[in-house]
């Protein structure tokens, strides 16, 4: 083999008839300059690059459109620019039979242009270049179009003598993926700053901010898209499952509309199965996963939809996609998250006589949180404006919720558009508006043939604390006004307005609430309570007359639901009944003690507070919903030395068991950039109030930003997370010589 030569990419001597004419050029071999191309399309990561160093295959390159990338050509004799010919023919390596041609911008002939030529230059255009010759070795530079599909493709080389007919065909190919450009000014998904595309493209680890309103939390989500058989999963779901031929598969716009669907396995064969229930059978509960890596390779390796997944599951798998084929993609968290079933932009709930949740008639539900993503891309296919009005980020949801164009599917939708109330605009604004500026309106039902009344509507509860990672550090970065002016001010009332209008759903109500200003009622709940202890709610009542006295009564109790806003057990209720004197406050208090709550909050620890009341001689009622959470501890992780590639990193995790009662069966579950396989580690019980200690190592083997995520759960406590974030660093190239380049995780 001649030096310099890849063994993946020798090509065989082709012989051809002499005469004593001169020979066209032969091509010996082509190294794709994997480590050069690496660096300049910012894909040296991929697993797929690296096989040849870990001794795990194949390696295969990973470029960006619109942006040139090298190979060098090996020839049996000097290139003769005067008489040698070399054309290359690329072409996408077809999936499921379908058609590739000229016509369909899936195969491409490139003749090798010199550098010195001048052509006009058009970026949707395809070139190649000589670069540089080198005795028998050119290095070509080939560019592909910045519009160019997103796909496998293939290279083949041609050769011939200039002015003669006969072609030498190589008889061996090159392979290589072709991805989305943000750092190409001419590709739809540029992302101008650099920061950002750091962050939303290059990041493998990000943060999912769950709970409720009251009382929230980020996890750690591993996204993995760089990892083994990521990438191959991607095109897999894109292609076969979302059913994007290969003419459309540079469009960004389809893409991301394609892989909504194709995430969950609703209308087909997707890569998850949701459930939203407390038994998950013959699955893994969505609590237990911390990153999207296992969830793909297993998807990829059985081809049948992993069991299971919720919304933030669903999310952080759609953003691993997003990133790995090269769309600027990040996770968007939305609390008190309306589920506008009817397309009404209101969420109408419906109560009994005796304050009765009547869920028979609720079809509407205002979920605690809920997570989507945003991509961004341009919107030329909304008009001439749409760059001011449309391009940049575009919700995109793959938690199967509503039906669009008869698919669980969501997005594009332009968040542009969602702040100005223009929900007839592709795709699915309308849902997505109703998510983050919907009404809540309670209705008092009395029986068949009775008027509804209007018992309380609350224009600003839906839509709070919208939150994503923020650039380059570990912190919440509160996007709300993306979507939505200020609750209450006259902008907001009037996107409102505007969106209702273009909906025909007015308001149509029957009476309501008279106008009442005596009486005012305050739940008062300690928001810092932690599991394993109790907690109070505490209801206000202040009389603001300086003569009259108010006999009330009413109901506070307290329910668990679903993340989802479904009611799912009954806890405790206190009636009441108290008369206010003139100038004082009465408080009510219900107590919930650890043994009342634990059973029923294993997974995600979710309650609803109601409290109604009804002032006796008027017209008025109270009504108030609120959600809650108790607070879950945290797994603490230290490193214990400094980490170095190729050096063992000591690392020491705890966990205090925060509650009165033993916690058995345990599983830490740990996953690590650069580590292909999650790892779990039994402990099997945690008495009440003590901690839990582990050890382990692990061999870092990139340069930069790293992070551990934690997961704990056991049969008492579950959902527990942790995680820590570090730098490492170069080590001297001496002490790191022999050391194996394959990741390693070691427990002591």
């Amino acid at each position: 083999m001649e030096a310099g030569l890849s063994p993946w990419a020798m090509w065989p001597q082709v012989n051809m008839p002499g005469d004593g004419q001169d020979m066209p050029l032969r091509i010996n071999g082509v190294n794709p300059c994997l480590d050069e191309n690496g660096v300049a399309h910012r894909t040296s990561r991929f697993e797929l690059m690296n096989r040849h160093k870990m001794d795990t295959g194949n390696p295969m390159l990973v470029v960006r459109r619109g942006q040139p990338f090298q190979l060098k050509v090996y020839c049996d004799r000097p290139f003769d620019e005067d008489k040698d010919v070399i054309s290359f023919m690329l072409s996408v390596e077809p999936m499921d039979g379908e058609r590739v041609s000229h016509g369909l911008g899936t195969v491409v002939h490139l003749p090798l242009q010199k550098s010195s030529d001048e052509v006009d230059e058009d970026e949707s255009d395809w070139k190649a270049v000589l670069d540089s010759m080198d005795d028998e070795m050119l290095t070509i530079s080939i560019r592909p179009s910045a519009k160019a599909s997103v796909s496998k493709w293939n290279i083949a080389i041609d050769t011939k003598l200039a002015g003669f007919d006969q072609v030498v065909n190589a008889q061996v190919s090159v392979n290589f993926y072709l991805l989305f450009n943000p750092w190409c000014e001419h590709d739809c998904v540029y992302m101008e700053d650099d920061q950002m595309r750091e962050e939303y493209v290059l990041s493998d680890t990000t943060m999912i901010w769950r709970g409720c309103n009251r009382s929230f939390h980020p996890t750690v989500w591993k996204l993995g898209q760089f990892e083994k058989d990521i990438l191959e999963c991607s095109f897999l779901l894109l292609s076969t499952v979302g059913r994007v031929s290969a003419t459309y598969r540079g469009n960004p716009i389809r893409v991301a509309r394609a892989l909504s669907a194709a995430v969950n396995s609703n209308d087909d064969n997707g890569a998850l199965m949701g459930r939203w229930s407390k038994e998950f059978p013959d699955g893994i509960p969505p609590t237990k996963w911390i990153g999207s890596v296992e969830i793909l390779q297993q998807y990829y390796a059985s081809a049948t939809s992993v069991r299971y997944g919720q919304c933030w599951v669903f999310s952080g798998v759609l953003a691993t996609i997003s990133r790995a084929l090269g769309i600027p993609c990040r996770v968007v968290s939305n609390f008190n998250s309306a589920h506008d079933s009817e397309a009404s932009l209101t969420i109408d709930y419906y109560i009994g006589e005796s304050n009765n949740d009547l869920s028979e008639f609720n079809s509407d539900y205002t979920w605690n949180f809920h997570v989507w993503n945003e991509m961004w891309m341009q919107r030329p296919d909304l008009g001439e404006r749409s760059d001011e009005l449309y391009d940049g980020w575009q919700a995109v949801d793959a938690t199967p919720q509503e039906l669009s164009d008869g698919m669980y599917k969501l997005g594009p939708a332009p968040v542009k558009a969602v702040k100005r109330g223009d929900i007839n605009v592709h795709y699915d604004c309308d849902f997505v508006f109703a998510e983050v500026n919907a009404d809540e309106i309670y209705w008092r039902y009395r029986g068949p043939g009775q008027p509804l009344k209007l018992v309380k509507k609350d224009p600003t509860k839906v839509g709070q604390f919208i939150s994503t990672k923020a650039v380059g550090s570990w912190e919440r970065e509160d996007i709300t006004e993306t979507y939505k002016f200020e609750e209450k001010s006259c902008d907001e009332r009037i996107t409102m307005m505007k969106a209702l209008k273009q909906a025909n759903s007015p308001f149509a109500r029957i009476y309501t609430n008279e106008e009442f200003h005596d009486i005012d009622f305050e739940v008062d709940i300690r928001n810092d309570v932690k599991i394993g202890e109790p907690f109070t709610i505490i209801l206000n009542i202040k009389n603001s007359s300086d003569n009259a006295t108010y006999p009330i009564e009413g109901i506070v109790h307290v329910d668990t639901v679903l993340y989802t806003g479904k009611l799912r057990t009954p806890l405790k209720a206190l009636p009441f009944e108290v008369e206010v004197e003139p100038n004082t406050t009465s408080t009510v208090e219900l107590h919930v003690e650890f043994d009342e709550y634990y059973q029923n909050v294993l997974d995600q620890a979710y309650f609803r507070i109601t409290c109604s009341a009804s002032v006796r001689g008027t017209n008025y009622e109270y009504f108030a919903q609120e959600n809650y959470r108790v607070r879950k501890p945290d797994i603490k992780i230290n490193l214990d030395n400094e980490p170095h590639i190729g050096a063992p990193l000591y690392i020491t995790a705890s966990l205090q068991n925060p509650m009165p009662i033993q916690l058995t069966n345990g599983v830490f579950r740990f996953e690590c950039s650069g580590v292909w396989q999650p790892v779990e580690i039994p402990y099997d019980f945690i008495e009440a109030g003590d901690t839990a200690v582990i050890k382990f190592r692990m061999t870092p083997n990139l340069p930069g930003s790293a992070q551990i995520a934690a997961k704990f759960n056991a049969e008492q406590l579950n959902d527990v997370d942790g995680f820590v974030s570090f730098e490492v660093a170069e080590i001297d190239s001496e002490l790191n010589a022999g050391r194996s380049l394959k990741n390693s995780l070691v427990f002591a």
